[in-house]
C-alpha cells in the first residue's frame, strides 16, 4: 500500500511540474472544453476537461486532456495526444486521427495504482465545437472510450 501511494504522489507531482512549466503564451492559444463518455473495460461513465492548441504546423494538434472515470472505483487519466483534422471541403466538419501516452491513476477504497499507456483516437468534430471521439487504449489505459465533448 505504501508504495502504491508513493506511485501515485510522484506521479501528482509529476503532473504538477508539467503545469507549472506550461507558459502563458501557449495557453492564449490553446481552447478549452469539456467532455463525458463511456469506457469499455473498465466499464465506467467519465468526464473531464481538453484542451487544443492552434496547429502546431498544417492542421496538427496537441490535445492534453483529464478524464475521470467513476464506477466501483476511481480512474483518473492524463492524456497527453497529438492529432491530425482533415477537414470535408465545403462542410463545417472534420476528421482526426492521433495518439499519444497517459498517465493513469486508479483507486479504490482499499488500494491506488498508478501506471502509463498509450491511447489511438479517431474523432469528428465540429466548427461550432462540438466533437465526437473514440479512443482504443493499450498498456494501462481504459480498453475503447466513447466521448462526446464541446469545446469553446
Amino acid at each position: 500500500m505504501k508504495k502504491n501511494c508513493l506511485s501515485v504522489k510522484k506521479t501528482l507531482l509529476f503532473l504538477g511540474i508539467i503545469f507549472c512549466f506550461t507558459t502563458s503564451s501557449a495557453v492564449a492559444q490553446m481552447r478549452f472544453g469539456l467532455r463525458a463518455g463511456g469506457t469499455i473495460d473498465p466499464e465506467q461513465f467519465h468526464f473531464g476537461v481538453h484542451a487544443i492548441t492552434d496547429p502546431l504546423f498544417e492542421n496538427f494538434t496537441f490535445r492534453p486532456n483529464l478524464e475521470v472515470g467513476v464506477s466501483r472505483f476511481v480512474t483518473v487519466a492524463t492524456n497527453f495526444e497529438f492529432a491530425y483534422a482533415f477537414p470535408i471541403e465545403k462542410k463545417p466538419f472534420s476528421l482526426y486521427v492521433g495518439a499519444g501516452p497517459a498517465l493513469i491513476v486508479a483507486a479504490d477504497s482499499d488500494d491506488a495504482n498508478a501506471g502509463g499507456g498509450i491511447n489511438f483516437l479517431f474523432g469528428l468534430e465540429h466548427d461550432n465545437g462540438f466533437m465526437g471521439e473514440m479512443k482504443i487504449g493499450v498498456i494501462d489505459s481504459p480498453g475503447v472510450k466513447f466521448t462526446v465533448g464541446f469545446t469553446f
